[in-house]
Order: structure tokens, then sequence, then C-alpha cells
């Protein structure tokens, strides 16, 4: 007798007198287990689809509305499917239908709202407050630099070498002036210029012992075009954008207070406070020359941060007229008044995102603007104010609408130019 492995007893276990004897007992085989398709590793099969229900045309050609706003049950969608590949009536008003419920559904952009950000990061600092928070003037840098930095990372290698002009206005010369360079030749700008805030802080100078005396922004920035054996690279990206962390994040830990810290820009000087919205508003503007030149959609930034950059360009303009007067290129002041005195004003109205009046006194940087001495009123939109200090719009092309001395408003509009730099 052969030895089964699943008899329960097992070979010999009766010991000597274990042989079979007639008549007695035979212990019950238990066959094998069966093995099941769960436990043999193999994949279980596809259990058959449900045959479409059997309908009847008119009942199918009620369902059309139903099937094309995707609101059928899967049996249902099946047979409505099924009966359209033969039934060519049914078939042309399914597509009429899927048509029009595609004009219900309007086309929305993939890219996100410029926004976003800054409504999420709300939020969530309105449950939590940050422990160091960021002050409000930085925080059109931040945002401006975040922007960019996503459309960076959005372009290819090949577009990092897109050409691109550098605009500004020849205050000098009261003409439009450009310089050519590529997508990383602005960002490598934009590090150089920055830098002159980096040095205000303490931080490293991203020139390092190349830095020119002067500080003047565009001498920085030819001076590290030309030390760079190669044109500048993607490679650049990267120590931009950690300048740009390490300003954000200094200025926050130093506090409100470090915002009067005077930052010097060659021949002129701006507050820490000032100096951020400015390099929020010229990486704004160069990210618009950067997106241009890789057929890319940009937005203006929030209207918020963008009143704060027409904020500073109408309390720039002051200054900005009484050194083109001193120049030669503007009218004379025609009734000097005290510091802090009112004076001759011009209104200027902003409309749109970010806009707002302004009271610009005509004749002297230390007198008020005054209602009371208004003698002109210049209106512009809010992006083409931006456009025109910029040096984006000629003074000529910039108003929307203009009131009173045509003296003024030409003088008005020739400083906003002139406050543009490279």
């Amino acid at each position: 007798m052969s030895p089964d492995p699943f008899d329960p007893l097992g070979p010999g276990d009766g010991g000597p007198g274990d042989e079979e004897r007639p008549g007695a007992s035979t212990p019950p085989r238990i066959p094998p287990p069966r093995e099941s398709v769960e436990d043999s590793g193999l994949p279980l099969p596809e259990p058959a689809a449900p045959a479409p229900p059997v309908l009847e045309h008119d009942v199918l050609k009620s369902l059309l509305g139903a099937w094309a706003l995707a609101a059928c049950s899967p049996e249902e969608a099946a047979a409505v499917e099924l009966h359209l590949g033969t039934c060519g009536p049914c078939a042309d008003e399914a597509l009429r239908l899927r048509d029009a419920v595609g004009l219900l559904q309007p086309e929305e952009s993939l890219d996100l709202d410029p926004g976003l950000r800054s409504r999420v990061l709300a939020g969530c600092l309105d449950r939590r407050p940050p422990r160091i928070p960021v002050p409000d003037w930085a925080a059109p840098y931040d945002a401006e630099t975040a922007r960019l930095d996503a459309l960076l990372q959005d372009i290819g290698d090949g577009e990092w070498h897109a050409p691109v002009r550098l605009k500004w206005y020849d205050g000098q010369a009261d003409r439009p002036v450009n310089r050519r360079t590529t997508v990383a030749g602005v960002i490598a700008h934009l590090l150089t210029v920055d830098g002159l805030v980096a040095v205000a802080l303490g931080m490293e100078d991203p020139l390092g012992e190349l830095a020119p005396a002067s500080g003047e922004p565009r001498e920085r920035t030819e001076t590290y075009w030309k030390a760079s054996h190669f044109p500048p690279t993607r490679t650049v990206r990267v120590p931009w954008r950690e300048q740009t962390h390490a300003l954000v994040r200094t200025v926050s830990f130093a506090g409100g207070g470090s915002g009067q810290l005077s930052v010097p820009y060659g021949d002129f000087s701006l507050p820490l406070r000032d100096s951020l919205v400015d390099r929020a508003f010229e990486c704004w503007v160069h990210a618009g020359d950067i997106a241009d030149a890789v057929d890319y959609p940009y937005e203006p930034p929030s209207p918020r941060h963008l009143n704060r950059m027409i904020d500073l360009a109408a309390r720039m303009l002051p200054s900005a007229l009484a050194q083109r007067r001193r120049e030669g290129l503007a009218a004379p002041a025609k009734g000097l008044v005290r510091a802090g005195s009112p004076g001759r004003s011009l209104r200027l109205e902003v409309e749109g995102l970010g806009g707002g009046e302004w009271l610009i006194a005509l004749d002297s940087p230390g007198a008020l603007g005054s209602a009371d001495h208004e003698v002109a009123h210049v209106a512009l939109d809010g992006v083409e104010f931006c456009r025109l200090a910029a040096g984006h719009v000629v003074p000529e092309e910039a108003a929307a609408g203009q009131d009173g001395d045509r003296e003024a408003i030409r003088d008005v509009l020739s400083a906003a130019a002139s406050l543009s730099r490279m």
C-alpha cells in the first residue's frame, strides 16, 4: 500500500499489527484541497460586461439630451452609443447636442489666476499668523519674483537664448532707447541690480570684486555681461532666485523699521521700503519683456501691489521734474513757494487696476500738491501709466485725457518717462 501524504494517520502509525485485516474499517481518504483562482497568483478574469438594455427607438431618442450631458446611467449610455452606430438621424442630433453643451461651458485659461497665490496665503495667514511676517512694502517684490520664477520654470532650454529688447526712455535726449540681450541676460540684469539692495542690507554682492564703484544699475549690468566668458544661460536663475528669497527673508527678520534704510542707485537713493517696490516694478516689467519674447501670456500685478508701484512713481515725479528743470529740459518754475506750502499742481488721475488720484507739485519738490492750485489734469489707465514710467510708451502717446496747462502736462509726462532706466 503506497503511502498517502494526505492520510491523517500516516504509514505505520498503527505499530507492528497495523496490516489490514478483513472487516477492519478503512479510514476515509481526504482529497487534496483544490487551488482557487484567488490563491493561484493569476489575475482574476474580467467580469462580463452587462449587455445594453434593448430599448425602443423613441426611448433612445429621448435619452440623447441626457447622454450629451453625461447624465445617463452606464447601461443607458451603452444602449445609446450602440444605437448611434446604426441610426444616422440620431447620430446627427447627438453631435449637435454635444456642441451645444460645449457652448454652455466657456473655455477657461490653463494659467493660474495671478491673484491665487495671494488669496491662498491670505487665507492661511488668517488662520495662523506667521511668526515673522513679510512687511507690506516687501509683499509686491515677494509676489512678482515668485511670478517671474514660475514663468521661467515653464520655458524650455532654447528659449533662454530668445532675443529680448530692454527698453527705457533717455531723458537727456527725450527719446526711447533699447539694448538687445536674451532671456538669461534679463535675469542677470535683475540679479545685479537687486544686488544693490542686498549690499545695503549687508549681504554679499553678486558681482563680488567686479562691482563698479559708481553703483549705477546700467554699469553693474554691463560689467556682469562683459565678465561672462559665455552669454548667460539658464543657470543664472538659481542665484537670482536664491537672492530674492534671501532679501525677503532678511527684511522680514529686520522688521518694519528697516524700511528707512537708504539704498543708493548711483546718482540717487531710495529708502528700502520704496526700493523693494521699485524692484518689484522692474521685475514685473522685465517679466513682461520675457513673456513677449517667448510668446507667453502675462498679467499685471494684483491691484493692491500695482497701486503701490503707481504711488511710488507719482511721489517721485516732483523730484524728477525738478531735475529736468535744472538740466534745461523742462519749463522754468512759475510760482516758487516755501517747502511744505501748497503750490501749483497737476492732478494725475489713474484709472482701472490700482488706480487713484495724486496731486503733483509742479514748481518745487518740497511744495505740497493742492487742489486749490490745480492748473492741469491728466487721466491715464493704470497699466498704461506704468508702461510710461517704464519707458515703453513715449509721453506724446500716453495720456488718455488732458485738460489745462499744456506745458505742465508735457513736462510731467516727460518726467514720468524719465523715471525709467535699463
